[in-house]
């Protein structure tokens, strides 16, 4: 996983990290992510489902079945951010998806990264970046970027209520991809993570009766007495469609297809978590044959992002 030759992209996106760890509390370690730093980690299972195969020549939608590592996290580079605090909203979900490689035998990996609002606050790294610089500017600054960015003020002002569990809540990738089958025909789209359990969020009159850790406290409980199931799936893009832009939303009308079952069977305990999340750097570039970024601008960004952050975090660590 290459950090960008784009010398723009490189200092935007250390620009980005620098600017997300400044909103920390002091003393806040390294070792810590700028921005999602409250996670766990849990053990699953990805099994395809037979259209998996039919869009995509990707090794874990032809497998018979590919074991995950899954990751909830909790908004904000607050690590101990409480989990009944509105700021602590959207939450997070990535999966990495560990693929033995047919020539040396050794596991590679590829990753999905989605959280549970379906669009994001900017286009572009640029204005991801003035747009926290204007948080920090205070005064006018604010007001003058959300009259310029109408897209971050529906981000803002869009709902965003507490889910009951990580297990209950859809998520959504923002971004587009594109996949190719072994036609070569292609196929653009964004992925959806759908709780089998059905969606349900809490009104603040319940929220207040949680603990500030609730939705982590109660991983271990539900799967004492069965797995946590998600359906993936994609919604498939048609021409015209904005595809390099993670603000816009597709029409709900757009097919929406299986790719298969996230199963996920064991939450990890709370020292190996914490260990293993300060080493682990999810990548939005899928790297795999049979799929690959769109033309969206955000996935180079977010993927240099979440490397210069996660070589912090490892020389934090050692």
């Amino acid at each position: 996983m290459p950090l960008s030759a784009d010398t723009q992209i490189l200092e935007t996106a250390t620009g980005l990290v620098n600017a997300l760890r400044s909103a920390q509390p002091p003393g806040t370690s390294k070792s810590f992510r700028p921005a999602h730093a409250k996670g766990h980690l849990l053990t699953s299972t990805f099994t395809p489902s037979p259209t998996a195969s039919t869009l995509s020549s990707a090794p874990h939608f032809n497998l018979p079945s590919t074991p995950l590592t899954i990751r909830f996290s909790s908004s904000t580079g607050l690590p101990a951010i409480q989990d009944t605090d509105p700021n602590s909203n959207p939450r997070g979900i990535a999966l990495r998806f560990h693929i033995p490689s047919a020539e040396d035998g050794k596991r590679r990996h590829t990753d999905i990264i989605a959280h549970s609002t379906p669009f994001f606050p900017v286009r572009s790294g640029e204005d991801f970046l003035a747009l926290l610089q204007a948080l920090g500017a205070g005064g006018d600054a604010v007001p003058k970027f959300l009259g310029e960015h109408p897209e971050t003020k529906r981000f803002l002002d869009a709902p965003k209520p507490s889910p009951e569990s990580f297990a209950t809540a859809r998520y959504w990738g923002v971004n587009a991809f594109v996949f190719t089958n072994e036609e070569g025909k292609e196929t653009t789209v964004r992925y959806q993570i759908v709780p089998v359990a059905g969606e349900h969020s809490l009104s603040p009159s319940q929220l207040s009766d949680k603990s500030e850790n609730y939705l982590f406290e109660e991983l271990a409980p539900r799967l004492s007495k069965s797995p946590i199931v998600f359906k993936l799936q994609a919604q498939i893009a048609q021409e015209g469609d904005v595809t390099d832009d993670a603000t816009v939303l597709w029409p709900e009308e757009r097919e929406v297809v299986e790719l298969g079952e996230v199963r996920i069977e064991k939450v990890k305990g709370d020292e190996e978590s914490l260990s293993e999340q300060k080493k682990v750097i999810f990548d939005p570039v899928p790297r795999v044959k049979g799929v690959r970024a769109s033309a969206d601008p955000l996935v180079e960004m977010r993927a240099n992002i979440y490397l210069v952050s996660g070589r912090e975090r490892r020389e934090a660590e050692a």
